[in-house]
């Protein structure tokens, strides 16, 4: 009897909560690019679909990604994860080289050819580290579950990681990095003396950033209190707060923001969510909260299936997928309401940001590619027994 004959009804095909949330907040986030940049776009471009254009083509690329993910089998990523590490350590050290990376905004974020910007290369490199991290979970268990040790090494690749991010400085993507690394490591079975014996230097390590580096500590004041320098330091959030609390319960309209006009600075990429709750108030930024939810809630679903057939590489990266996304899209709203400092992390599918856009894309085929293995469909490596996925 075949594979497909043995799988349950509704079962051969891809999740469709997963596939369904992707697509409202990429179609949401199209409009809303659209709809925050229309007026800088115009005045700084003479083009008033500048920033749409671009997103449009990071969709595209972001598609084809994905489905290239979707199509290589899981096992390949997991023979090659630490050389992906090792990837992601030399496309974060080369963009720090003078004349190869790109800095905008105090920050040096981009590998930069020909003075055209190529990619942000936290992005890829996040996704190759999760890689690294799942592969070594399976492949040193036992020493991770017995001792320190077994937690410390991993972690001082990631940490490197971390490092050299900081040194662009991007705290938001070390921090981002940092927590779905420790997440993954510790669902993996690193003890919880261990874990604790860790991140809480790490924590102590951030905090003395920010205290002794004048403009983290600026952010950190805005934040504390913005309305204390409303035109300064607390500008963009005393903006993003305005924005919030105008929308009300149900917004102003598709279209019809005032803070985006020239008011909130980075409205279509650190700020979209301010805007969304401008246009669309409080319910539309609740049903935005939900759609992330459903996100993670299948990311970890995946995650548990993978790890019920003991495919236990796959379960971690779709566990690590969903952490991801819930530190990132929890990030970012954060920032937006006033509840963390500024980061600068966007928010996942919405947010203009070419290379976070394809990126994510690309990761959400990974977990695609992981869902159709648990499945055990046509030319992936899980198979059904009486309906129930066996390796």
């Amino acid at each position: 009897m075949s594979t497909r004959q043995l799988a349950l009804p509704g079962q051969d095909r891809p999740d469709a909560l997963l596939i369904g949330a992707t697509a409202i907040l990429l179609t949401v986030g199209l409009l809303m690019v659209t709809s925050a940049s229309i007026a800088l776009a115009d005045r700084a471009y003479g083009n008033a679909f500048y920033f749409l254009e671009r997103q449009l083509i990071a969709a595209f690329l972001g598609l084809v990604a994905g489905f290239c993910l979707l199509k290589i089998p899981t096992r390949l990523w997991q023979s090659l994860g630490r050389w992906l590490a090792g990837i992601a350590l030399a496309l974060l050290v080369i963009v720090l080289i003078p004349g190869v990376g790109h800095t905008a905004n105090g920050s040096t974020r981009w590998l930069s050819v020909a003075g055209i910007n190529i990619v942000q290369v936290s992005e890829p490199a996040r996704l190759m580290l999760l890689i690294y991290v799942a592969d070594y979970a399976v492949r040193r268990n036992q020493e991770l579950r017995s001792g320190l040790l077994g937690l410390v090494k991993p972690l001082l690749i990631v940490g490197a990681a971390a490092g050299l991010l900081l040194m662009q400085p991007d705290f938001g993507s070390a921090v981002l990095l940092l927590g779905m690394s420790f997440a993954v490591l510790f669902i993996a079975g690193a003890r919880v003396r261990d874990v604790l014996a860790l991140i809480v230097p790490v924590i102590l390590a951030f905090v003395a950033l920010a205290r002794f580096s004048p403009y983290r500590m600026r952010r950190v004041m805005g934040f504390w209190n913005p309305w204390a320098d409303p035109y300064g330091d607390g500008f963009q959030l005393t903006q993003s707060l305005i924005a919030i609390g105008t929308g009300e319960w149900t917004g102003l309209g598709l279209g019809a923001s005032v803070q985006k006009l020239f008011y909130l600075p980075e409205a279509h990429t650190d700020f979209i969510f301010a805007v969304i709750a401008e246009e669309f108030g409080l319910v539309g930024s609740l049903v935005m909260i939900a759609l992330y939810g459903v996100l993670i809630w299948r990311a970890l679903a995946i995650a548990r299936a993978a790890a019920a057939r003991d495919a236990n590489f796959q379960a971690y990266v779709a566990f690590g997928l969903g952490i991801w996304l819930a530190i990132q899209a929890l990030i970012n709203v954060g920032v937006n309401m006033g509840v963390l400092p500024t980061k600068g992390l966007t928010l996942p599918l919405v947010s203009f940001g070419r290379s976070s856009l394809i990126v994510t894309l690309a990761a959400l085929g990974l977990l695609l590619r992981v869902d159709l293995e648990n499945r055990g469909l046509p030319g992936t490596t899980g198979r059904r027994v009486n309906g129930r996925v066996a390796r």
